[in-house]
């Protein structure tokens, strides 16, 4: 795992975000904590995460972008253990040595990469090579989607509430974000029930009512 020396003094950070995309588990977390930061918007609807001056901040012309004391830093699930770990005391992972930090790190590498990934496929056609999914595309995504969220339900619902048992982590956050993702899909995540259980408990939050009204988000707000 990245490990990040603890800040001497009080980080500025910027994220670099588009609303309702993967900048906003990032966009909660510095919330959350409650640190300084700035938001610079990539407004797709202008392309201009493919511009010039975006493309040398991220060269994969995605957000999330964070930069770190002048560093850029980029990935979802990257950014939030970097947040996690420079900011140990607000307790969005378990500490180094407890039992639960490779339950931790399990989970964050599970979502990113069971969900993360198939998502990215389904609502961004041309990274397969095509304007539009066939039908049998799209029904293979989302049976990988399903089936990673019939995994997490049956997680919550035997160790829940949050995926580390009574402990709300930053592995919550990630997970209710795919979560909101799903929500005009045939099967929001949503209808399996310790997932709208997890999600009810973070949509309650005061920082996901924070980032609805600085984002300008409307839908799947509780």
């Amino acid at each position: 795992m990245l490990r990040l020396s603890r800040p001497r003094h009080r980080p500025m950070y910027t994220l670099y975000y588009s609303p309702g995309t993967a900048s906003m588990v990032v966009h909660l977390m510095l919330l959350e904590l409650g640190v300084a930061h700035r938001l610079e918007r990539v407004h797709f609807d202008k392309n201009a995460q493919r511009s010039p001056e975006y493309l040398r901040v991220n060269p994969r012309g995605q957000v999330p972008t964070l930069v770190i004391d002048g560093r850029p830093f980029f990935e979802s699930a990257a950014l939030v253990m970097i947040l996690a770990e420079r900011h140990p005391d607000a307790g969005l992972a378990p500490p180094l040595g407890s039992e639960l930090r490779p339950a931790w790190c399990q989970w964050l590498v599970f979502l990113a990469s069971a969900l993360g990934a198939p998502y990215r496929q389904w609502f961004y056609p041309p990274d397969l090579g095509t304007t539009e999914h066939t039908p049998a595309v799209r029904d293979a995504l989302r049976g990988k989607i399903e089936t990673a969220w019939t995994l997490v339900n049956d997680h919550l619902h035997s160790n829940g509430p949050y995926m580390l048992g009574e402990q709300f982590s930053a592995v919550d956050l990630l997970a209710t974000m795919y979560m909101r993702w799903s929500r005009n899909m045939p099967k929001p995540a949503t209808e399996w029930p310790a997932l709208r259980r997890l999600a009810d408990l973070v949509r309650a939050r005061p920082s996901w009512a924070r980032l609805y009204e600085i984002e300008g988000l409307t839908e799947w707000r509780t």
